[in-house]
């Protein structure tokens, strides 16, 4: 296992698709913005600095992460950048009690930053952590740990398959329910280490064998997808005319999400969807950020009425 020091040098975040987002969120001179998912803060930058008289406003539901990097660019951006604690699948309600909105653009990239899963207990494969997984306390009571011990081996395969797509779900879930029998599994270096003896380790393969499982249950602790479509919802109810939304998705369940969606609205004559196919990474962006290979772009237009 690596060190945390290990770890932790080679963890830089950055934004994915960032001229993609400025191109399809198309940031007019005294705009108002969304940032759904400030995360770090790099395409609420790039916002600020595509026009001089915008104005955005970033939501996330880390209070640590709005403390560490909203503070900065606070400071530098001044009123024209108001940060909000909350979870976006509750937008329309934070939004009416904030006062804010409507908006000509939103954005949400729902990728979860490297640096935030080293910084949280039980994410990283390659740091023994309490098996947490919650990016929010206060938004989600379930821990991973209470579901690798409370759920049955039936539950554990399906979650492990269909939000991690795990070949192996069936053989890892029967060894967790073999293994919590005699010890707890309360540790991110239990958990990988069991599913390490359970998974074959291609050569070619660079992943870490336990990283489909630990997607599998951060989706399912945070009630990811759920989320995602509440968001949705909610953008829709306050998004201007003529305003775009624009999503970044990084795993197949989210995107088929955005994708339905836009589709549905489409056809009830409420959005107008601006990407006929998925936007991808250049080959550029990703020998650079590595995170961006996966990264799918869509976009869509209110429609007027």
């Amino acid at each position: 296992m690596k060190s945390e020091e290990d770890t932790q040098s080679e963890l830089f975040h950055k934004s994915v698709l960032v001229q993609e987002v400025l191109h399809y969120i198309d940031v007019k001179p005294q705009g108002v913005y969304l940032d759904a998912t400030f995360g770090t803060g790099g395409h609420t930058r790039a916002l600020l600095e595509q026009d001089p008289t915008c104005h955005v406003v970033a939501l996330d539901w880390d209070a640590n992460v709005l403390e560490t990097y909203g503070q900065p660019l606070q400071e530098e951006f001044g009123d024209r950048l108001r940060l909000v604690w909350g979870n976006f699948a509750l937008l329309y309600k934070i939004v009416k009690n904030e006062r804010i909105g409507p908006f000509d653009g939103i954005l949400a990239d729902f990728g979860t930053s490297q640096i935030q899963l080293f910084e949280r207990h039980g994410f990283s494969v390659y740091r023994d952590t309490p098996l947490d997984m919650r990016m929010s306390p206060s938004h989600q009571q379930l821990t991973a740990a209470e579901l690798i011990a409370q759920a049955s081996e039936k539950k554990l395969s399906e979650l492990f398959w269909e939000l991690g797509e795990e070949r192996y779900a069936r053989q890892i879930a029967r060894a967790i329910v073999t293994e919590r029998q005699r010890h707890p599994i309360e540790t991110t270096g239990q958990l990988a280490s069991l599913i390490e003896k359970m998974v074959p380790r291609k050569k070619h393969v660079k992943i870490h064998p336990a990283t489909r499982v630990f997607q599998a249950l951060r989706i399912y602790v945070n009630k990811e997808l759920e989320n995602i479509k509440a968001f949705l919802e909610g953008a829709l109810k306050i998004l201007k005319p003529d305003g775009r939304l624009v999503c970044i998705s990084f795993h197949s369940l989210e995107d088929r999400i955005v994708k339905n969606f836009f589709h549905e609205k489409e056809t009830t004559g409420e959005l107008e969807i601006l990407t006929p196919h998925i936007i991808m990474a250049s080959e550029q962006e990703g020998a650079q950020n590595p995170s961006a290979r996966s990264a799918k772009l869509r976009a869509a237009k209110r429609i007027c009425t």
